[in-house]
């Protein structure tokens, strides 16, 4: 598939790296930190700021092993507390990833946004957050022609910078509309946090933070200054908050019916 206007194509050919100029140290060794969190994937050394990876080698696998396989990293959200306006969970997650809203709400960045759902039976009216969903089985993955969309082995899914060639094919698979295209030149970026001109961006559970033994920014502030609406943990583990409170709460998750198994649970109590 290919552009027909090329004066105001904005697509990223297939198999170059998006660029806005030379990448700081800073940028870089966050890309590099990044990867090594997040994926089994071997190294190639193009130039001396720029490395991209490739599947494979031993060596590689060793990111992914120093995981814990038997967690599932989570998010229980209680409708029920988040309160009507309140946006305290979209402005950490920017403050914290330096992402914002640019004047253009239809191709704006939205790691986290606010919807409203309305029951048709009752009239019945909510505020919810969502975000990535952090699929069991994400779509985002299955359709990726490089392997930059991967899911850790503790569960949290992540776009590797280096191998995304702006495609979008995993903007259309993801069912919860939770990822975005970066179309604006980016300044000012947070090394943990990196982005870029051309790619694909979604909520990271913020892993920065997750790997350091903290919570996501969200949930935090939520915590601090919202409704106390929101839970992190592992799901997996039985004895955490939160799988007690999901195993005894009546809790449910966006689209059950497409067997994506979504890591991001809902109750309204």
């Amino acid at each position: 598939m290919s552009c027909t206007d090329k004066e105001t194509c904005t697509c990223t050919p297939a198999g170059s790296l998006p660029v806005d100029g030379e990448a700081s140290p800073g940028i870089e060794a966050g890309r590099r930190a990044f990867i090594k969190a997040g994926g089994a994937f071997a190294t190639i050394a193009l130039t001396p700021t720029v490395t991209l990876m490739s599947f494979g080698g031993g060596k590689a696998n060793a990111a992914q092993e120093s995981l814990d396989p038997k967690a599932r990293w989570g998010l229980l959200i209680d409708v029920a507390k988040c309160g009507t306006g309140c946006s305290e969970c979209v402005s950490a997650c920017q403050k914290e990833n330096g992402w914002q809203d640019t004047g253009h709400p239809e191709t704006d960045a939205q790691w986290i946004r606010k919807v409203t759902v309305k029951n048709p039976k009752s009239g019945a009216v909510a505020e919810l957050p969502v975000m990535c969903q952090h699929c069991d089985e994400p779509p985002c993955a299955d359709v990726c022609p490089t392997g930059a969309s991967f899911k850790r082995a503790d569960g949290i899914v992540l776009v590797d910078k280096h191998l995304c060639i702006g495609c979008r094919y995993c903007m259309m698979a993801c069912p919860y509309k939770a990822r975005s295209f970066i179309h604006e030149t980016l300044i000012d970026q947070k090394p943990y946090a990196p982005r870029g001109k051309g790619t694909v961006e979604s909520c990271t559970m913020c892993v920065h933070r997750v790997d350091r033994g903290e919570i996501p920014a969200c949930v935090e502030s939520c915590n601090l200054t919202g409704g106390g609406a929101m839970m992190f943990g592992n799901l997996n583990d039985p004895q955490s908050e939160i799988a007690k409170r999901v195993a005894e709460l009546t809790s449910t998750q966006l689209r059950p019916d497409l067997g994506v198994d979504p890591g991001v649970h809902y109750t309204y109590l």
